[in-house]
């Protein structure tokens, strides 16, 4: 007889995700831990998602059109109202989870006062085929707020949250937002309640050309400039620099990829956050070609 298991509700945000939907349904149906649902939200899609998530009977699986199509921070909240688990996952439909992720991860929920549990995460360009993890370091763990800034590691995709924490808390993802709405999120969230870590990955990230946050880099360096004017009150001299740190480095590598050297020369030498490192120059004066390579995943 199988161990009581509590519900987790996995959000799948779906918007003309047909190319990959099947390989995500999939591995949300082959997980070992049983006790799921999949609240599949449909954001307006006009190819073929709803054909392929017909093709399975589970009623494990339920179907939500939106009423309009809205930004995903907003779809992912309007999905968030129809979970009915003690826990909620995300995955999106060009992305896939390892068989065993939400086994390992709800376990370590029996400390009640962690409310989230991520894992590391591996990067996949099928396209170049290449992989690589997403961080070579030990993933933060505990009361992270302090350090988060200095190495934010957290991929939604690797993320299960205990709901409570979000209603009690009325924490949400903010809709305004269309690149860091989960930065924005996790960074509320490690304000109140502890992290916990599956240090290897749990998920895998599909790198391809309609990736959002890749194709619209300045737009979330924007958005990242937006968050720091509008939260520099929670935050202390150390952290307020080490997010400038990753906002400049973001910018300089964008610049770095539009293949305009002076412009990058120019941001780089204005920028006391860049010239400090080393590795900066390594990568101020490396060709773009070798480093469109090294960096693929950008």
């Amino acid at each position: 007889m199988r161990e009581k298991q509590e519900l987790v509700s996995i959000i799948l945000n779906c918007y003309n995700g047909e190319k990959y939907l099947k390989d995500a349904l999939e591995t949300v149906i082959n997980q070992s831990y049983y006790n799921w649902e999949l609240i599949f939200w449909d954001n307006k899609s006009n190819d073929r998602s709803k054909k392929i998530f017909d093709t399975y009977k589970s009623k494990k699986l339920k179907y939500f059109q939106s009423k309009e199509h809205t930004s995903l921070y907003e779809a992912r909240n309007l999905a968030v109202k129809k979970c009915n688990g003690d826990y909620i996952a995300f995955i999106d439909a060009d992305d896939f989870w390892e068989k065993d992720k939400l086994e390992k991860q709800i376990k370590l929920f029996e400390n009640k006062h962690v409310g989230v549990v991520y894992g590391n995460l591996w990067i996949l360009n099928e396209k170049l085929r290449k992989k690589k993890i997403f961080s070579k370091k030990k993933l933060l763990k505990g009361k992270i707020f302090n350090n988060i800034f200095s190495d934010y590691k957290i991929g939604v995709i690797t993320t299960v949250i205990r709901k409570k924490i979000l209603i009690q808390n009325n924490i949400k993802f903010e809709s305004s937002y269309n690149h860091i709405g989960d930065f924005d999120l996790f960074i509320k969230l490690s304000k109140i309640c502890e992290f916990e870590t599956v240090q290897e990955p749990v998920a895998t990230y599909r790198v391809h050309g309609e990736n959002l946050s890749l194709k619209n880099t300045k737009k979330e360096i924007e958005e990242m400039k937006n968050w720091l004017q509008l939260n520099k009150e929670v935050l202390n001299k150390l952290q307020e620099k080490q997010f400038m740190t990753r906002i400049h480095n973001r910018e300089f590598v964008n610049i770095k990829f539009n293949k305009n050297f002076f412009h990058t020369l120019k941001f780089f030498l204005k920028s006391s956050y860049l010239i400090k490192h080393f590795k900066n120059y390594i990568l101020l004066f490396t060709p773009l070609f070798i480093l469109k390579k090294i960096m693929w995943y950008q």
